[in-house]
């Protein structure tokens, strides 16, 4: 690629989900005159993580105090209502229930209660007796009540902040090679359009190791696509909110949960299985070169041999309704299999480090003329405004540094 100091623009991110879509909002909202271009290979925004989860606006309460997540997961709950209400984006503030159905779970049950007190949110604890208060048709020895989650169409969130950012949205572009060099960063598409920046956001989501390793650097990590199932309950009126098991804190999936969404149905799900494709929706999907590269990843492996008890149980409630509708009824008893109907499936994005952890916050890395989030799933749609001005803070300062340094004499 050329090497010439004419720019397109200043910042280039790549990716059209919610989280790339934020970048450019709050890059164009705090440092007006910032001429950013968004490039997302898909035909519209969203199709991804953003479009395909439970739509839920999480409160934080899971998270470790002081982390990203539950830092900005506290704070984007509170501004993703905002914005909703500000440019009349369906969305409710519901609430819901963690349910502990057996006794094993009541210390981590009580262990959430301490957690959302540390992160500053609102907790009831419940006895059996009271669950019946919020959800009648609900079973359990214990549970609290969150009283700040919520839900909403992030769909329709993506699309305004798309709309709402003074940013040049190009879609159907996806990204085939990036030259970095001293004096800026130039990207070609599979399209064959080139574009020059002073500086590059990676926001690719499922793909954004590959985008890194693109950049030339190194993410220390790769991305495990897990697919998400969901299934839509029959007979919504079983549930009149949001319902949670107690999650096992060795793993950053929440287990199956039971959702109202906006759209007035009931959502159960998701599972939590490996994925044959980053977009592997289906078990159908199957795509051999991404399968080979997880494999060769020596943390699927170690993930694979340490959690093959957790994995072996979602794989068999993945093949089987009859399962998948046993780990419901533990919540729910009166739900049938006929009352499961096969829902569009979403893939987490989630990054592993070469010893087989599975990252449990975000995860943002800096490289020259560079930032890359390279761990985003949940709770990223929730915390979506707050992740979106902290990585235009950081790709700004960057940028700030070149200038000051350009004018020393």
């Amino acid at each position: 690629m050329a090497s010439v100091r004419s720019f397109d623009c200043d910042v280039l991110v790549i990716g059209g989900g919610i989280v790339g879509l934020s970048t450019a909002y709050a890059l164009t909202r705090s440092a007006p005159g910032t001429r950013v271009t968004v490039l997302e290979k898909e035909a519209g925004p969203a199709r991804h993580q953003t479009g395909r989860n439970s739509g839920v606006i999480h409160s934080g309460i899971y998270y470790r105090p002081g982390s990203l997540k539950a830092r900005f997961a506290v704070r984007g709950a509170a501004e993703m209502v905002k914005f909703c209400a500000e440019y009349g984006i369906d969305h409710r503030v519901t609430g819901k229930l963690i349910v502990a159905t057996g006794r094993d779970e009541l210390p981590r049950l009580h262990a959430l209660v301490q957690r959302g007190r540390e992160n500053g949110i609102p907790v009831r604890e419940l006895g059996a007796a009271q669950i019946g208060e919020y959800e009648p048709e609900v079973r359990g020895l214990a549970a609290i009540h969150v009283g700040t989650t919520g839900i909403c169409d992030y769909r329709a969130v993506a699309a305004q902040l798309a709309r709402a950012a003074d940013a040049d949205v190009r879609y159907g572009e996806e990204v085939a090679a990036i030259d970095r060099r001293p004096w800026g960063v130039a990207v070609r598409t599979v399209a064959g359009t080139v574009v020059r920046a002073r500086a590059l956001v990676n926001c690719a989501g499922l793909h954004c190791d590959r985008v890194a390793r693109l950049a030339g650097d190194d993410p220390k990590m790769r991305i495990v696509p897990f697919r998400g199932e969901y299934y839509d309950l029959a007979r919504p009126d079983l549930v009149r909110g949001l319902v949670y098991p107690v999650p096992d804190p060795a793993f950053p999936f929440l287990g199956v949960h039971l959702t109202r969404g906006v759209d007035g149905g009931v959502h159960v799900g998701p599972n939590a299985v490996p994925a044959l494709a980053r977009e592997g929706y289906s078990w159908s999907v199957v795509r051999p070169a991404e399968l080979a590269a997880t494999l060769r990843w020596p943390g699927s492996w170690r993930i694979a041999r340490r959690h093959w008890r957790y994995g072996a149980g979602e794989l068999h409630r993945s093949l089987s309704r009859r399962a998948f509708t046993e780990a419901v009824r533990r919540l729910l008893p009166q739900v049938t299999e006929d009352d499961l109907r096969p829902a569009p499936a979403g893939v987490r994005a989630q990054a592993v480090l070469r010893d087989g952890t599975l990252v449990d916050d975000f995860l943002i890395r800096e490289a020259p003329r560079t930032v890359h989030v390279l761990n985003a799933p949940s709770p990223a749609a929730t915390a979506s405004l707050p992740i979106g001005r902290e990585v235009a803070r950081r790709v700004l300062a960057s940028l700030a540094g070149e200038t000051t340094a350009r004018a020393r004499p």
